[in-house]
Formats: C-alpha cells, sequence, structure tokens
C-alpha cells in the first residue's frame, strides 16, 4: 500500500441544507464494516471523527497508546477520504478544540444539523453516558449500533447470566463453541475436551527460550511520525516514550500480523503461553489485542484463521483452543460483565484494599527484578503479555493492598490495547478481585516461587523467594502469606483456598508476626 501524503486534517466543507446522518466514529471503531458505516451515502452522510485532550489525560495515558489510538484514527479517516467520502476530522492540536469529544460533538452538530446522530457502540461507558447527554442537549437523535466485530452482543450475554447465582467464564465459552461450531465435531468438542489447560503451562527450562522468531513490527510511516511528533510537543509529561514505536495502525499491518502470529508463533503459543523471560516482552504471544480492539481485525476472522491453522496440521490442537479461549471465551464475556455490570462495577471494592499505588510503577524503579523487567517493558513498548500483568504486576498490587481503582487507572494508562470494557474487569475483577468473584472464582495469589518456576527472573536477583522474613526476603512471599493472613476469614468461604489456608496453619504464631512486620517495613518503603 502506498502511504499517503498526510494532510492537515480540515472541515469539509459544510452543505446548504442539513445532512442525513452524522455518523459517529471512535478511537476504537476502525472498521469499514463497522455497523455505524453499513448505509453510508456519501451523497448525505458525514463521518465525523475527533481526537480529544480529555481522552488521553482522564487517566495519565502513555504516549505509546496515544499515538497507536491517534495514528490508526489518522490512517483510517485517509482511508475514508480515499473513497470520496466526506470526514470531519477535529486534531488535537486543531486551534479552538474543546478539549473533549462532547465540546467538539456539539460543534460538529450546529455545523452540519444532521437530522440524526449514528454510532456504533462504544466500548468506555464514560464516552456513551457523554455522547448521548450532548445529543440530548442539541434535541438530536443518536441511534447506537450493535458492535459486529464480536461474535455476540450484550443482549446475549444478559440471556446468558439470566437466573444464574454464579457466573463462569467456561460455561459461556462452551455455549459459543457450539454455537459457532468452533473446534467442534458436531455436537462434541474436537480432540474430546473443551479446554488444553493442562497442555498450556510449561516454563522454558535453564536454557530459556530457543530460536526465538523475529519480532513483527511495523516502521512509523509519515503519518505515525506527525502523530510522534505532535505528542512529544503537546503531551511530553505523560508517562512512557515512544523510541521503539512499531505498532500496526492500519488494517493491511493487522492482516500481516495476523499472518505472522499464524505461521510463526501458534505453534508454540500454547504451550509456553505462561512462561516468562527476562528481556524477551513478545515470545510466542500474538500481539494481536491492539488490532482486535481497535477495530483494525475483527474477532470471527481471527479465530477463523487459527482454527484453520489446525485443520491444514500448522499447529497443534493445544496452542490454537488456548488462543481461541482468549478471544471467543474470555474477550467476550468480559465484555459481557462489563456492560451488564457498569457503572457501579467501577466502585467495587471486596477486600477493602486501600494503599496507593507505588510511585516506581511510572519509573520501573525496583530491586525486584521481575517487577522491573515487566514495568520497564510496559513503559517502553505499552506492553505486556498476559501472565505479566496478571502474575507479576497485577499480583503485586493484590498481595500489597493497592486500591483496585489506582490498579485500574494504571493499567487503561499504560497499555496500547487498553479499552476500558475489556481493561477493568480483567484488572479490577480478574486481577485485584474487587469485585468478590464475580469475574474470578478465586484470588489469584501466589509467591515468588510461582514466578521462580515460571521464569528466570530469580536467578540473580536479591530476594529469594524461599524466604519470607529477613533482609533477603522475596515480597512476593512475605506479602502472599500476609495476604492470606490479613483475608483468612474471607477466604475459608471460598472451597479453592482450602489447600492455602491449610499451608497458612502451619506457620507458627512466632512466623506470622515476623511476617506481619516484614510485610507492614516493605509497604513503609514502597
Amino acid at each position: 500500500m502506498t502511504t499517503p501524503t498526510p494532510t492537515v486534517p480540515t472541515v469539509p466543507t459544510a452543505p446548504t441544507s442539513p445532512i442525513r446522518h452524522l455518523v459517529i466514529i471512535l478511537g476504537d471503531q476502525l472498521s469499514h464494516d463497522a455497523s455505524a458505516l453499513v448505509d453510508f451515502d456519501p451523497a448525505h452522510d458525514v463521518v465525523w471523527m475527533a481526537e480529544a485532550m480529555q481522552e488521553s489525560t482522564h487517566v495519565p495515558s502513555s504516549k505509546q497508546r496515544i499515538a497507536v489510538f491517534l495514528s490508526a484514527m489518522r490512517h483510517f479517516a485517509q482511508t475514508l477520504r480515499d473513497k470520496r467520502w466526506r470526514v470531519d476530522y477535529i486534531a488535537l492540536d486543531q486551534v479552538g478544540h474543546t478539549g473533549t469529544l462532547q465540546g467538539e460533538l456539539a460543534r460538529a452538530m450546529a455545523t452540519w444539523q444532521p437530522a440524526q446522530l449514528v454510532m456504533t457502540a462504544p466500548g468506555d461507558w464514560r464516552v456513551l453516558q457523554a455522547l448521548q447527554a450532548t445529543a440530548k442537549a442539541q434535541q438530536r437523535e443518536l441511534s447506537v449500533r450493535d458492535d459486529t466485530s464480536f461474535f455476540t452482543t450484550v443482549r446475549d450475554f444478559s440471556a446468558h447470566i439470566k437466573g444464574r447465582k454464579q457466573l463462569r467464564m467456561e460455561y459461556w465459552y462452551r455455549e459459543q463453541r457450539q454455537r459457532f461450531g468452533i473446534l467442534m465435531e458436531g455436537k462434541q468438542p474436537v480432540g474430546g475436551q473443551w479446554n488444553f489447560d493442562a497442555d498450556n503451562r510449561e516454563s522454558f527450562g535453564k536454557k530459556g527460550p530457543q530460536n526465538l522468531p523475529a519480532p513483527q513490527r511495523f516502521a512509523p510511516d509519515e503519518i505515525t511520525r506527525q502523530v510522534m511528533a505532535m505528542v512529544h510537543k503537546v503531551l511530553p509529561q505523560q508517562p512512557g516514550e515512544l523510541t521503539e514505536f512499531g505498532w500496526p495502525v492500519t488494517r493491511e499491518h493487522a492482516l500481516q500480523a495476523m499472518q505472522d502470529f499464524m505461521v510463526h508463533r501458534l505453534p508454540l503459543f500454547g504451550q509456553f503461553e505462561d512462561a516468562m523471560w527476562a528481556g524477551e516482552p513478545w515470545l510466542y504471544h500474538s500481539q494481536l489485542s491492539v488490532c482486535l480492539n481497535l477495530k483494525l481485525l475483527s474477532a470471527q476472522e481471527v479465530v477463523h484463521a487459527a482454527q484453520n491453522a489446525w485443520q491444514k496440521g500448522h499447529a497443534p490442537l493445544a496452542a490454537v483452543e488456548g488462543f481461541v479461549r482468549q478471544i471467543l471465551g474470555w474477550r467476550e464475556y468480559v465484555r459481557g460483565i462489563y456492560w451488564t455490570q457498569m457503572p457501579g462495577y467501577l466502585d467495587l471494592n471486596a477486600l477493602d484494599a486501600q494503599e496507593a499505588l507505588p510511585e516506581f510503577f511510572w519509573t520501573g524503579e525496583t530491586d525486584m527484578a521481575c517487577l522491573r523487567d515487566a514495568l520497564q517493558q510496559t513503559l517502553r513498548h505499552g506492553y505486556a503479555h498476559h501472565i505479566q500483568r496478571l502474575m507479576v504486576l497485577g499480583l503485586y498490587g493484590l498481595l500489597l493492598g493497592v486500591q483496585p481503582q489506582r490498579m485500574h487507572e494504571w493499567f487503561l494508562s499504560v497499555y496500547v490495547d487498553a479499552v476500558e470494557w475489556v481493561e477493568l474487569p480483567n484488572t479490577l475483577g480478574m486481577s485485584q478481585f474487587g469485585d468478590g468473584g464475580l469475574m474470578a472464582s478465586k484470588p489469584y495469589v501466589a509467591s515468588g516461587k510461582y514466578i521462580q518456576r515460571m521464569s528466570n527472573h530469580c536467578q540473580g536477583c536479591k530476594f529469594d523467594p524461599a524466604q519470607s522474613v529477613g533482609s533477603q526476603a522475596c515480597p512476593y512471599t512475605t506479602l502472599y502469606w500476609d495476604f492470606l493472613r490479613r483475608h483468612k476469614t474471607l477466604l475459608e468461604k471460598n472451597p479453592r483456598m482450602g489447600m492455602q489456608l491449610k499451608n497458612l496453619g502451619r506457620l507458627s504464631d512466632e512466623q506470622r508476626l515476623q511476617i506481619q512486620e516484614t510485610a507492614r517495613a516493605h509497604k513503609a518503603t514502597h
């Protein structure tokens, strides 16, 4: 594809008479198949897209995240202009910018006088409320259409959970496998089982990962370089850096990234999906979540590509099933949780965690080797794979007792794939157990020995995962036992925590007191 010559976004000439539809396209809706565009008429409709300072600063978004969204938006807008569609595009640094989506939408309605506003359902409750309020204030109807880049609708999820006392992703996932015929032989799963988790928990061993495929990265073109320059100029204080920017920001690059994963990483993805290795951010992970969440790819085409790889013998069933479960199962499940539980979900704090987020989460400066590696990688690339997010970064926040809302804000700030519908349930619910078990059947807690088993981070680290007290005690191990001690009464009600609480019971009163004091000392300095 020849990169179009970038131009400063300008407002097309307003019509002499009102238009039919002002079609709102948000930064996570960059698909030509978006439901808002299905009946677009270039003669009577206008696409409206706006960059807004509030969307980059309501949480302190990282430079990588801002650049991904804005570059992808500008590339998408250019593809619409290439079709000779009218596009009203508002740049972040445009003179007279109100700073908010709602302020710019109000201005656009005054300019275009549309009979109706049309949009695909957004991925953020706050944004939906703001745009609905703006439309109402301007006495314009806002038609919100289903997001067809997913397999299912929120209505499907609402029907699934109706009457259930307990929600579990596994049951939802099986229903969708059957409904859409994914990895099925008639009514039974291929291979005779629904998931292959037991086959997908290997570590790399002492030698580490061998012959890793080179990461698929994309050199910034002129449009992306303009965005990066603007981010440096307008938002210089935002966290992170842009020196190694290489994310796909076009449909063409997203398709290349998907093909690269299917060929080079999917075959070993399952086997090593929970493994970590210092200095290796990519490993066998797909890095396709950013493409999926921007809608440069649809869930359907990614899942079908993975299934096709298995059918052709290019990837083993365990790897393909593990990958499919993340998209058809988990991704659609957390979306349903988000939209059926908001807005109250955002305020949940079942463990009454009140600690502040440590400052080193914004710098990566910590003596804990695993945490330092994950944080510095995150700030450099805007990325960490799922086990780093859950069992290094999230685990530390959970064990330390950080307020889940602060963890949520940090995760939403730093990751290029972070849109609130997927990030909030994964962080507040799955990672921090802030919802008390709605998302996860138990708190995902472990000592430093888990990280030692799944990585090489503990080699050369100043802390010993086998020790819970003393100057060499691993903070994860200390805080793990202290977490169990602090929440023992609550956790005793959970049958899945029985073994861990039994091990806690083997500690003497003196050991518990020493752990408590060591944990208190760690919190005081972090």
